[in-house]
């Protein structure tokens, strides 16, 4: 199980942070972590980046990527992602002629990502027990306990109605799902409605690697966390 093809999508139209796919994050851009990471599985031989953008082509190229021309109608702000894997698949029938590739989405928002993140979804999606598998994290809150809604009245409330838990050992344990790896069959990709529909599997990812950069404040942090890795206790 081995020369896999990854895919980073990354259109140049980033609203929150402009160019937030090139921006430097700890000496090199964003894009080019996901890159690396990528390249260093054991499984991954080949990136390829689809993009609209010649600026994130370059980078893109210059860190060991190939590039997919994404047409302009999938880098909208209202263009579906699926619509882009699935542009994707279709431009390289060869990988995905006899369905042992699977098709692998790296978003470049997921600088912490490590290669053995990338190894363990590919690994455990390989067990056939799922369709799409998703990376999750442990959530830091719980809709049963500590999450709330305002009302009407503007006062706050549990947003599970009607849990009386006051512990975190009542509860049941909530993740997040994370921006760090994607693995799922291509025909579910071609045929599914959404992701979610089918048989979803995951892979754990340590919180220290699951940022999703969305914001200036997350460019901020993953800086940090490149710069100063944490180690744990």
């Amino acid at each position: 199980m081995s020369g896999f093809a990854a895919f980073i999508f990354a259109r140049g139209g980033s609203k929150g942070v402009k160019q937030k796919n090139i921006m430097p994050v700890a000496g090199k851009p964003l894009i080019a972590h996901s890159i690396e990471s990528a390249l260093a599985s054991k499984f991954v031989d080949q990136v390829i980046v689809s993009t609209d953008d010649a600026a994130i082509a370059d980078v893109s190229k210059k860190y060991g990527a190939d590039v997919l021309q994404r047409p302009a109608e999938l880098a909208s702000d209202t263009a579906s992602e699926i619509l882009s894997w699935r542009h994707a698949i279709d431009s390289f029938p060869e990988l995905f002629k006899d369905r042992k590739q699977p098709f692998i989405s790296l978003p470049a928002t997921s600088p912490l990502r490590a290669s053995e993140d990338v190894d363990a979804a590919i690994t455990k999606f390989a067990e056939g027990k799922c369709d799409v598998l998703f990376g999750i994290s442990p959530a830091h809150r719980n809709p049963y306990l500590n999450m709330v809604v305002v009302d009407d009245n503007d006062l706050i409330a549990i947003a599970m109605s009607g849990s009386s838990a006051v512990r975190r050992q009542d509860v049941p344990a909530m993740y997040d799902v994370t921006t760090c790896v994607y693995v799922a069959d291509s025909k579910y990709v071609q045929s599914c409605a959404k992701l979610m529909e089918g048989r979803v599997g995951y892979v754990r990812i340590p919180p220290e690697r699951a940022l999703d950069i969305d914001t200036y404040y997350d460019l901020h942090l993953a800086e940090l966390l490149l710069s100063q890795p944490f180690k744990g206790q």
